[in-house]
């Protein structure tokens, strides 16, 4: 009997301890990935509760309306059209098109889910229909419609364009687009996929725009890093592969700053070999490169380092930004900020304020820090570089007459397809414009010629230049 009640309460303890563990595994879900069950699609309960609340408004950090819901009960978006496809991917549309926009990933808040039962109680007795709060987003509809203006109309690609101080988005655009109030059949058929937000869930190689991530590996790994000197002849032999420049240019004896500005891939390649695999991937970690994001505002997919195949071509690859590696351009604008942010990587958000009709404030914006990705020396460094990038390298056609611009550019080679991948990182270097920038375009051809002369326009669209 004794040994029976012994068992009985072992078996008690392990039923307790699970049950704990599952409560605290839920509570914890809840916690960071509640937003994303809320959002899903085949949550049920939150399509039926929707028929019975009229959803709140949405708009701009300057109050501009983005979203409303008329007196038809229809969810209307801004008059202007170019604005409403300059702000489609963040804002999101009635019908769930593109997945994870603040209508659908905030519903919480739109349709009142967050509100206490006392307060649906109040609302109840008034006998008036329960009407969701009101969000304010850190998006700027001057500064998206002028991107917007700005990218190909022939291409599919990005633009992010983030406080890097503070982690606020001002714009965070995927192309192509679509009107939310005028579909068409056009858009349902494209085969570039407008509906799809390539700003967090489009990954690529993201090209040379990767060296800044493998300069900060030399600058932390390499003693005499800075003061080195490099042999670029126009081609570095390897194992089953050669490296070399674009248009085959030789660079002879160079420093990183130089090879920084000029982009040259049998520099950067030489530094990953010296450097190594298990260092470089350990860098490429402090930015990011193998988390799994979980951000409070934003859906973004996983970027990562290659971790399979290492042999030397690989490597030496991976250290140009080529290789296995896959990023999305708001990881990427995440790595510029982080630079300007003297090694401090910052939380992108989107949600600054909730308030209720009468104007009550139920949330507001708290910047929050991601992570620390490189000492403040190495970031002032590397800037240092960058900014030699914009005024006598690759990266020119960004530069703007009288502000400090820091940009690295990047073309990426996918397998497949006719041209490469374009790609620009930068930020403005002043204080009373913090703001940094990514422009992708796929198939697009090369960065310094395409997504660098976009940059440079917005950020003079930016400091009124």
């Amino acid at each position: 009997m004794k040994l029976i009640r012994q068992n009985i309460k072992r078996i008690a303890t392990v039923v307790s301890i699970v049950l704990l563990s599952l409560i605290v595994y839920g509570a914890y879900s809840i916690s960071t990935q509640g937003q994303r069950w809320f959002a899903s699609s085949s949550n049920k309960y939150m399509r039926k509760s929707k028929i019975n609340v009229t959803a709140g408004n949405i708009l701009d950090r300057n109050n501009i309306l983005l979203a409303a819901t008329n007196i038809d009960r229809k969810r209307v978006y801004s008059s202007d059209p170019e604005l409403r496809k300059a702000m489609v991917h963040t804002v999101g549309d009635d019908a769930n098109n593109t997945a994870y926009g603040a209508e659908a990933y905030m519903a919480n808040y739109l349709y009142g889910f967050d509100e206490s039962y006392p307060e649906r109680l109040v609302q109840a007795l008034k006998g008036s229909k329960r009407r969701g709060k009101d969000i304010k987003l850190s998006l700027n509809s001057s500064i998206s419609k002028k991107a917007y203006s700005l990218f190909p109309k022939d291409k599919s690609g990005a633009i992010v364009i983030m406080n890097y101080k503070t982690g606020e988005i001002l714009t965070l655009q995927s192309h192509p687009s679509f009107d939310p109030m005028n579909l068409t059949q056009s858009d349902k058929d494209n085969p570039l996929k407008p509906f799809w937000n390539r700003t967090t869930m489009w990954v690529s190689a993201p090209g040379s725009v990767f060296k800044i991530i493998t300069l900060a590996s030399a600058l932390k790994n390499i003693p005499d890093a800075q003061s080195r000197m490099f042999e670029c002849d126009g081609a570095l032999e390897l194992t089953h592969t050669t490296i070399t420049d674009a248009s085959n240019a030789i660079h002879n004896a160079i420093n990183l700053k130089k090879a920084l500005a000029v982009s040259c891939n049998i520099t950067f390649a030489q530094v990953a070999l010296e450097v190594g695999d298990t260092k470089l991937q350990k860098t490429a970690s402090d930015f990011g490169f193998g988390d799994h994001f979980l951000f409070s505002d934003l859906i973004v997919e996983d970027s990562a380092y290659p971790l399979n195949n290492r042999s030397e071509k690989e490597l030496a690859w991976t250290g140009t930004g080529q290789s296995s590696l896959k990023t999305t351009p708001l990881h990427m604008a995440m790595v510029a900020s982080a630079i300007a942010n003297k090694g401090i990587m910052m939380e992108p958000k989107i949600l600054l304020e909730v308030s209720n009709e009468f104007g009550k404030s139920s949330y507001f914006f708290k910047p929050k820090i991601y992570k620390k990705a490189i000492s403040k020396q190495d970031a002032e460094t590397i800037s240092l570089y960058m900014t030699e990038a914009v005024r006598n390298g690759t990266a020119s056609s960004a530069g703007v007459s009288g502000i400090k611009i820091a940009g690295k550019t990047g073309s990426s080679q996918i397998d497949g397809q006719a041209n490469a991948n374009a790609w620009f990182i930068g930020y403005i270097d002043d204080d009373r414009y913090p703001f940094a920038i990514c422009v992708a375009i796929e198939n697009a051809g090369s960065g310094g010629s395409v997504a660098a002369p976009i940059a440079g326009k917005l950020f003079k669209f930016m400091t009124g230049r």
